[in-house]
């Protein structure tokens, strides 16, 4: 457990800054001097970033669950972190997407009903739709496997596979559980390791939203995960102010990630800190019934903030944004295309309006990184080309 420690960095809250802003899932928190010193609660500083960290869903190993298919295992201690750390965020984007970005855990009973619903369905057996369990059978042709360790870009393929399969279950059967938004995994090419930055492309998300909806409406709750590799051993750290600034965005669902080996679910940012939920806490399995509205929900929930240095974060990682309707997700690529003219010609990602730019726009990525890097300026008037750099009024979703 100490060496775990070490990899993970300080779990000390000490660590924080008294005085600098804290971004916590698209939500700024402005501490002050007077609130270190003892002075008055300013209502938007440290009380009400620990109230709102702490209502976050923590999801952690737990043992003595009943055993994962033909297995003996009963406990995902020590190499199920990954998947721990995508069940946290995926049930982030189900609490703003029936409770809202406001909601923050009751301190009475009983509990309102969605949240007892959300909690679940991350129960820890075969009978809640996204355990470890069928997680885990889902992601089979990815590698996924008990005591196996997988990357972020095979956890978000597997989420993919899961919400899919439900969905279709669902529609035989209309008690079966369903994710009620679009999975659109954003990636640079077939395996999401090589290639260009991922293109979030337009006319993609809207042929989901239909899928979805099956042509009913034009448009859908939508959970956008983007895996990325910024680098060999670590980040490059041209990366970093890009990824702090993803966590000012209000569709900001944090970063799948850590130091390698040690999955963790980051939430926040501090100055040059990371700020995590950490799922290596072993917990007993707990079975949280659909109705009981009086649940012990305490292990859900985590109030210790942990950070680390955002530059020793393994550089192969997923970015997540909920999306709530098709005016969020036009103000989320609009936040992603001035992001990316902040970037020197080395986005985390672009926005392209059809897949015929999404290929333009990885072309010249891979010409970017085939010259050296992310300053040359010759390739802007290029990107401009591709619609990638356009202005809001020039986003065209059908």
């Amino acid at each position: 457990m100490r060496r775990l420690q070490e990899l993970l960095g300080t779990s000390s809250t000490d660590a924080l800054s008294s005085t600098s802003d804290i971004w916590l899932l698209g939500k700024c928190y402005k501490l002050s001097p007077e609130e270190s010193s003892g002075g008055t609660d300013h209502g938007n500083g440290s009380a009400a970033f620990l109230e709102d960290f702490s209502s976050r869903i923590w999801i952690t190993y737990r043992k003595g669950f009943d055993a994962i298919g033909d297995s003996k295992f009963t406990s995902d201690v020590r190499w199920g972190c990954m998947i721990r750390s995508s069940q946290m965020l995926v049930a982030q984007a189900l609490l703003f997407h029936h409770l809202g970005r406001s909601w923050r855990k009751p301190s009475q009973k009983p509990h309102d009903s969605k949240y007892i619903e959300i909690l679940h369905l991350f129960g820890d057996s075969e009978a809640c739709a996204f355990s470890i369990h069928n997680l885990l059978e889902a992601g089979k042709a990815y590698g996924l496997a008990a005591r196996e360790w997988v990357g972020p870009y095979a956890m978000c393929r597997t989420w993919e596979t899961i919400t899919r399969a439900k969905r279709e279950q669902a529609d035989l059967d209309k008690e079966k559980e369903r994710l009620p938004m679009v999975v659109y995994v954003v990636s640079g090419d077939e395996d999401g390791e090589r290639g260009g930055a991922p293109v979030v492309c337009i006319d993609v998300a809207a042929r989901l939203c239909s899928d979805f909806t099956k042509g009913q409406i034009s448009w859908a709750p939508m959970l956008l995960l983007v895996p990325l590799v910024l680098g060999l051993e670590k980040v490059n750290p041209r990366y970093i102010p890009l990824l702090w600034e993803t966590f000012t965005f209000p569709q900001s669902l944090g970063i799948l990630g850590g130091k390698p080996g040690a999955s963790t679910y980051i939430v926040g940012v501090q100055d040059d800190k990371a700020l995590y939920l950490d799922p290596h806490d072993v917990q007993l399995a707990v079975d949280i019934k659909r109705d009981n509205l009086d649940a012990d929900t305490s292990s859900y929930h985590c109030s210790t903030v942990r950070n680390l240095p955002l530059d020793l974060i393994d550089p192969s990682l997923a970015i997540g944004f909920y999306c709530r309707d098709k005016d969020d997700f036009e103000d989320f690529c609009s936040r992603a295309s001035k992001l990316e003219d902040k970037s020197n010609g080395a986005p985390l990602f672009t926005v392209a309006q059809t897949t015929r730019s999404a290929i333009s726009i990885q072309h010249q990525d891979a010409l970017v990184d085939g010259l050296g890097g992310a300053g040359n300026s010759g390739m802007d008037d290029t990107f401009s080309d591709c619609g990638a750099h356009s202005g809001d009024e020039e986003w065209q979703i059908l």
